[in-house]
């Protein structure tokens, strides 16, 4: 709270921003979303700055958007091990460049809270036995010890860094269960306390699933958050909010996921693009906590920045069923009333848009087989694989075009739901007395989002019934959802060389070609349940909703109605599992982990780097003095790329083959052959994930015929090369490059190598369709500007050609927020195209961060002319 603060209010014993007091019969018509963002301008800004964040906000219903920027602080930071990870390479390059300046590196200190899970690196290498979860962190710690090792000197050497050790869960469902408090209490240097909205921000797309609790969140790129870590607020421009009213009831046996699908599926429909979405309506009623987690968590599928669920009798319920206090329940029920966030009628409430979907509608689906908005019939699933198959009648033994790879009930998306997981459950014990199991081809796994799943299934007697049928608990983490699936059955793989398609099939967030497994074509969305059923099946070839799915032992048909349980049986299994007491006691357990403790960190204020890692090296751009990438300039299209595109394509995050550039670079440097671990782990080595850049199945390079993926033209001698490879030879030639691309560029995951790699092959523009909003961010992060075509334009219909130029005009001085850029293509001194495409940048800091070359020379800047023996205060008043 600064010094000058707004109008206070009293709730028991403490005092609140009174948002009545400031906004007053105007706050009935914001949106809840906004009202937070109000709460936390008044709470955090002052003076001038103060007076126009809160005109804005306050003028906003009048036309239900604005141009304004606003400067939001989030309370706290949310971390994975995989984007935590490139951060502490750069902060300890960070360190080490402060140091070989003669400046003190330990100024170099977060500002806010950090948590980190570690839940991206573990893989399923074992799976079908009760020693699979200890086999699998075995692993983990064997493959990860370096990355470990930083994660634990960053808890040590760094304020505020929290490392939550392998086992303890999901980051989004331990955000839930244990670390959200909805309100949040303080006290201030004068002694008083405060409560204030819980917000914060994660380096994680699915970040959002926490407003399903009624806390404000989403996902930012690493690169935004390590400017947020060191000082920095998020500046964005007052969102357009866009308010999808839920009516009725879903029918019984539909569930959250298919509910989620519907979303993702009418709001890429729609077209949104980084939007806010506020959930309202009666509808809303009848979803607890668990349901609307699982719609929220999906915000980056349908192309929102948030999908905000208002405080309501459903959080309170949430909170009592994890433990929480009672009393605190108390307060955050108080505070919520009595001050405008607690769920009311919404009439008033003005949204820039409104959408409705009627509950009632929706049924059981799933979504692929190639994106999560693609929402099918489970009868159409065998023509959506036939279109991606070359041989329509390949066959190896029973596994056909079709055929289920992997069956895994996965992902923060769905498990964090326990009515979804004991759903599952059920259905594995009709399952189990009928006899049934997964075909042999099936890979089969179960990774729940918490530890504490494990108590609440077994006391419901569920936990045995899906280990009979294949779905024992292999890790707590991510695992399949974020490609570390590990190998397939040796049958499948030999089938897959043999030009059989078969699928995946998951309860996760997104299915790219590519994602969950690298030879796999095709994935499905479904719940965890249908996910059992399609192992039971061996294939997506049937209607699982009207044929059967497989023969019992007596060989009579066994329909899939026969196994699906009620609503009425889930919420009584739920009830006999459920103690609250397991969510605060099964993630204490999980944290005394002995492969953590044992771990020792190094203690020095700069991290000791190994010359010889394969894991971890210093990146480039924390080296020497950084460079604008802005200018006018010609430049190479070093890839010219259609629709689609996601983060998952530009910079992999699954296993390394020992016949890719990755690949052969570390077995060059002496790593096993059979275990090259995931490019997910090795974002730490920049030499490794350079060469894994956009070498994805599914990447096609436009700029001419039968280009392999991750590789590019000579625009001199019209070689083919990998891109690493090529961006040498014209860093030598003094050459430029940009990348152009299509519709919905960068869409998936947060990812920061999908721009740290660019920057380092480079690259000074991405001139896109549509630029997806967290990889827009971590592109001007690199220092890469981002440009978006004009509406009749496209890149595959440019013709470019290799040695064809791009000329783009980005004098420093003349670019502003929006505004228009010259560019034009020639080829052989004659102009082709001309047109202007639009900068995507937003706010004044984005074109701080673009002058000064990126996010690391930017806080390197302001960090230096610091105060000694202060940590590296650079907030937003600062940064003219």
């Amino acid at each position: 709270m600064t010094t000058d603060g707004p109008t206070s209010l009293l709730i028991d014993d403490f005092l609140a921003v009174d948002l009545r007091a400031v906004a007053g019969d105007t706050l009935d018509r914001l949106p809840y979303s906004l009202r937070i963002l109000l709460e936390n301008t008044l709470r955090h800004s002052q003076g001038a700055e103060r007076e126009r964040n809160v005109a804005a906000v306050l003028s906003w219903p009048a036309t239900g958007t604005s141009t304004e920027e606003l400067a939001f602080q989030p309370e706290r930071l949310l971390m994975h091990d995989t984007t935590c990870g490139p951060a502490l390479v750069d902060i300890a390059g960070m360190r080490d460049a402060l140091a070989e300046r003669g400046d003190d590196p330990r100024k170099l200190n977060p500002q806010l809270r950090v948590d980190v899970s570690v839940d991206h690196s573990i893989a399923v290498d074992a799976f079908g036995t009760a020693a699979s979860v200890a086999v699998n962190m075995k692993r983990e710690a064997e493959r990860n010890s370096e990355r470990l090792r930083l994660m634990k000197w960053a808890q040590e050497r760094l304020e505020g860094v929290t490392i939550h050790p392998p086992g303890t869960g999901i980051l989004h469902t331990f955000n839930l269960e244990q670390l959200a408090t909805v309100v949040s209490r303080s006290t201030d240097a004068e002694g008083r306390k405060w409560l204030f909205p819980d917000t914060l921000i994660g380096t994680d797309s699915h970040t959002p699933m926490i407003n399903g609790l009624g806390v404000m969140g989403w996902g930012v790129g690493g690169l935004e958050a390590e400017g947020v870590m060191f000082g920095l607020p998020v500046m964005m421009r007052l969102p357009d909010v866009v308010g999808v009213r839920l009516t009725g009831r879903l029918s019984d046996g539909v569930l959250a996921t298919d509910l989620a699908l519907v979303v993702t599926n009418r709001l890429r429909e729609y077209g949104l693009n980084s939007q806010f979405v506020e959930f309202f309506g009666d509808g809303l009623d009848t979803l607890s906590v668990g349901d609307r987690s699982v719609v929220a968590n999906m915000a980056p599928e349908y192309g929102a920045q948030t999908a905000y669920f208002p405080i309501d009798k459903h959080a309170l319920a949430y909170l009592a069923n994890t433990g929480r206090e009672p009393r605190h329940i108390h307060l955050v029920e108080r505070y919520a009333r009595a001050n405008g966030l607690w769920r009311e009628r919404s009439e008033h409430i003005r949204y820039t848009d409104i959408l409705d979907i009627n509950l009632d509608t929706v049924r059981t689906s799933i979504a692929g087989p190639r994106r999560p908005q693609d929402i099918i019939e489970p009868k159409a699933a065998q023509a959506e694989v036939a279109e991606l198959a070359e041989d329509s009648g390949a066959r190896v033994g029973d596994i056909v075009n079709g055929s289920v790879a992997i069956a895994a009930i996965t992902s923060c998306t769905n498990t964090t739901d326990p009515r979804l997981t004991v759903a599952a459950g059920l259905l594995a014990r009709r399952a189990r007395e009928r006899g049934l199991a997964p075909k042999p081809w099936v890979k089969t796994s179960f990774s729940p989002g918490s530890p504490a799943a494990s108590k609440y299934l077994k006391r419901a007697g569920l936990l045995d019934d899906l280990e009979a049928v294949g779905f024992g608990i292999v890790g707590f983490g991510c695992m399949t959802c974020i490609g570390n699936s590990g190998p397939l059955l040796a049958e499948t793989q030999a089938a897959i060389d043999q030009g059989v398609v078969p699928v995946a099939v998951l309860s996760g967030n997104r299915n790219f070609a590519g994602r969950v497994h690298p030879v796999l074509k095709a994935g499905f969305l479904a719940s965890p349940p249908l996910v059992i059923a399609y192992a039971l099946a061996g294939d997506v070839n049937r209607d699982v909703l009207s044929e059967p799915l497989c023969k019992d032992p007596e060989g009579r048909d066994v329909y899939l109605s026969e196994l699906w349980p009620s609503g009425v049986e889930i919420d009584a299994a739920l009830a006999q599992g459920r103690d609250p007491s397991d969510f605060a006691s099964s993630f204490a357990e999980a944290s005394k982990n002995a492969i953590w403790d044992e771990i020792l960190a190094p203690q020095s204020d700069l991290y000791p780097w190994d010359e010889d890692s394969t894991y971890l090296r210093r990146p480039p751009y924390t080296v020497g003095a950084s460079t604008c990438r802005l200018g006018t300039y010609r430049a190479d299209p070093i890839l010219v790329l259609g629709d689609d595109v996601s983060t998952d394509h530009i910079s992999p995050a699954g296993a390394i083959s020992a016949k890719s550039e990755t690949g052969q670079y570390l077995i060059n440097a002496g790593e096993n052959p059979l275990d090259l671990n995931v490019h997910s782990s090795r974002r730490g080595n920049w030499q490794s994930m350079v060469r894994g850049l956009y070498t994805n199945g599914a990447v096609r390079n436009l700029i001419a015929e039968n280009v392999p993926p991750g590789s590019g033209v000579d625009p001199v001698t019209q070689d083919v090369l990998p891109l690493f490879r090529l961006a040498d030879l014209n860093s030598q030639r003094g050459r430029s490059s940009v990348i152009l691309a299509g519709e919905r560029y960068g869409q998936g995951s947060s990812r920061d190598w999908g721009a740290k790699g660019p920057a380092i092959l480079g690259v000074r523009a991405v001139l896109a369709s549509s630029i997806e909003r967290i990889h827009r961010t971590n592109l001007i992060g690199m220092g890469i500007l981002p440009l978006r075509f004009p509406s009749h334009v496209h890149p595959q219909e440019l013709g470019l050609k290799p040695g064809d130029a791009v000329v783009i005009d980005t004098a420093p001085d003349r670019l502003k927020p929006r505004s228009e850029v010259a560019v034009s293509i020639e080829r052989n001194g004659a102009v082709l195209h001309q047109f202007s495409a639009m900068a995507e940048v937003e706010t004044e800091l984005e074109l701080n961060l673009l002058r000064h070359g990126g996010i690391v020379p930017f806080i390197l800047a302001r960090v230096a002319s610091a105060p000694a023996g202060k940590n590296a205060a650079i907030g937003h008043a600062s940064l003219g």
